[in-house]
């Protein structure tokens, strides 16, 4: 990657330091590198002026003194020391923790009393042992100690915080780490812009999603997190994070019956609302597909059980029909008050079903399909990506292009909609006629 990737970049800005080195330097890069092998002070930072072509080596960053603005400087700071948490065992932890876990103070490293140190910063130069701040020379497996001020206990380990949004549980979807480059190098377009490349991706429409800065998110269930990249060329990628050591934490127990719309139904149900078994998820006999469970480690995708991983309207699977693709799953609900009640006596509760069926050629059909008749899910109507269109909510205001529901707005011969496949713009929908049960 690049060397400058490694610090925050903050515009127009200066801080005053006591240990600072002047270079002629001809870009920020060449600065980077001089703070890098800076062997006066430990480099936290540089300033460079780019009508001056000015580097400035820094001992301190902005956490540690005073800042002001200044026109045409740029402050780097490594954000290694900007970090008050710990990556695996922390040691690359430079943050300023001084305390043990019990609160009592920290001995320096370079003092030898109340304790005499065995690791102090003349022989562990590389370690950060520095002021008596918690740090980890030796790799102990339990993190970042120091020697500590009380003369009964020689020395304990410190309290740091895992670095869980420096790195990705399952496939990146809650990822809110500052990793703002491609996993080929390229920086990230931000995501309230629309240049290099139009989007739909705006942080109103998705204001869960925390689609900040230039930063690699998830918002759309991918692989893992990725941007739009400020080459013209190159419309997006992927981007490198890493996967996290510690186990992803649970957010809510694994239901065994239908809630919202069964994104966390771990439940056994294996057959389809119409008798089909389902298919399982490790192989691609009859159908291939995607949904590979060492890809998605977090969706549950175990034998051939009915899962949603996608955010449909309720589980599904592949079948074992070859004419058959996929097929919703009938979950029973967890709420047995009302939807129990009615479904044992076939009674909808909430006024009746939406009719998963077209008449004429679908112009009048409001329902919520949507995936193409190939398997494909459905591009909402509102965004751009992968693919620009005109058929936005604001320029057909009376055909209900809501979320990526399969619509007609164009009196095409049957609803259809823009694919989330980059390679195909758009297909008609997995939808049949309400008086022709073969499907279409």
């Amino acid at each position: 990657g690049d060397i400058l990737d490694d610090y925050l970049r903050t515009d127009g800005l200066w801080i005053l330091t006591r240990n600072k080195q002047f270079y002629k330097t001809n870009n920020e890069k060449e600065c980077a590198e001089k703070c890098e092998a800076e062997r006066n002070f430990t480099c936290r930072a540089f300033l460079f002026t780019r009508k001056k072509l000015q580097c400035l080596t820094l001992a301190e960053n902005a956490k540690m003194t005073v800042s002001f603005p200044s026109t045409d400087t740029v402050l780097y700071e490594k954000r290694i020391y900007l970090m008050q948490c710990k990556r695996g065992i922390g040691t690359d932890y430079r943050g300023t923790e001084a305390k043990t876990q019990r609160g009592v103070p920290c001995q320096k490293w370079a003092e030898k009393m109340p304790h005499k140190p065995n690791y102090t910063p003349e022989k562990y130069p590389n370690a950060g042992l520095e002021e008596n701040y918690c740090r980890n020379p030796d790799a102990d497996e339990n993190g970042p100690w120091c020697y500590t001020t009380d003369p009964a206990k020689r020395y304990d380990y410190c309290a740091i915080p895992e670095c869980e949004d420096q790195c990705m549980q399952c496939n990146g979807e809650d990822y809110h780490g500052e990793v703002s480059r491609t996993e080929s190098g390229l920086e990230c377009q931000r995501w309230d812009a629309q240049e290099p490349h139009m989007h739909g991706f705006i942080l109103k429409h998705y204001p869960e999603k925390d689609l900040r800065m230039n930063y690699c998110r998830n918002p759309d269930g991918e692989l893992r997190p990725w941007c739009f990249t400020t080459n013209p060329n190159i419309r997006w990628e992927y981007c490198n994070i890493p996967r996290c050591t510690t186990p992803p934490p649970v957010s809510s127990p694994d239901s065994q019956c239908l809630s919202g719309k069964g994104e966390d139904y771990r439940g056994r149900i294996a057959i389809t609302e119409s008798g089909n078994a389902c298919q399982h998820w490790n192989t691609q006999l009859p159908h291939k597909h995607g949904w590979i469970p060492d890809r998605y480690p977090c969706k549950g995708l175990q034998e051939n059980y009915c899962r949603n991983p996608d955010g449909e309207k309720k589980p599904w699977c592949y079948t074992t029909n070859s004419s058959i693709r996929w097929e919703y799953c009938t979950i029973p609900p967890c709420d047995r008050t009302e939807q129990g009640i009615a479904g044992m006596n076939n009674v909808p509760v909430q006024g009746p079903l939406t009719e998963e069926c077209y008449r004429d050629k679908g112009q009048s059909y409001r329902g919520t399909t949507s995936v193409t008749a190939s398997g494909k899910k459905c591009q909402a109507w509102s965004s751009m990506f992968p693919h620009r269109h005109r058929k936005t909510p604001d320029l057909f205001p009376d055909a209900d292009l809501r979320d990526n529901y399969c619509r007609n707005p164009d009196g095409d011969s049957s609803p259809w909609c823009f694919t989330t496949d980059p390679n195909t713009v758009w297909e008609y929908c997995n939808l049949k006629r309400c008086d022709d049960h073969t499907q279409e």
